[in-house]
C-alpha cells in the first residue's frame, strides 16, 4: 500500500513505496528552504530541477544537480532549499 506524506503545509509532499530491496520515498517540493531530521541513512537523488543542501558539520551550501545525489547519516538534520520545483527519489537505510 502506497503511503502519501505532506510536510511544511502541503509544500513537500511524498509517496513512500518498497523497492525489491529498500523502502524509498518519491517527492516534490516547491520553492523554499526546509529542514528535515533523519532516523535512518537515506540516499537522496534529484530527478528533476535542482537543490542546495547543507549537510551536516558544514557551513556552505552545495549545489545537487538533476541525477545526482547525496548520502545523509541517522539521527541527524540537514537543510535543503531550491529555486523552482524540484522531485526526488530517496532510499532509506
Amino acid at each position: 500500500m502506497l503511503k502519501v506524506n505532506e510536510y511544511f503545509d502541503g509544500k513537500v509532499k511524498s509517496i513512500a513505496l518498497q523497492t525489491e530491496t529498500l523502502p524509498a520515498t518519491v517527492g516534490v517540493m516547491e520553492p523554499g528552504e526546509y529542514e528535515f531530521g533523519t532516523s535512518q541513512k537515506e540516499v537522496m537523488t534529484v530527478i528533476s530541477g535542482a537543490m542546495d543542501v547543507l549537510l551536516p558539520g558544514e557551513s556552505e551550501w552545495k549545489t545537487i544537480a538533476q541525477g545526482e545525489s547525496f548520502e545523509i547519516a541517522a539521527n541527524v538534520k540537514f537543510g535543503v532549499r531550491m529555486a523552482g520545483q524540484t522531485a526526488y527519489f530517496c532510499t532509506y537505510e
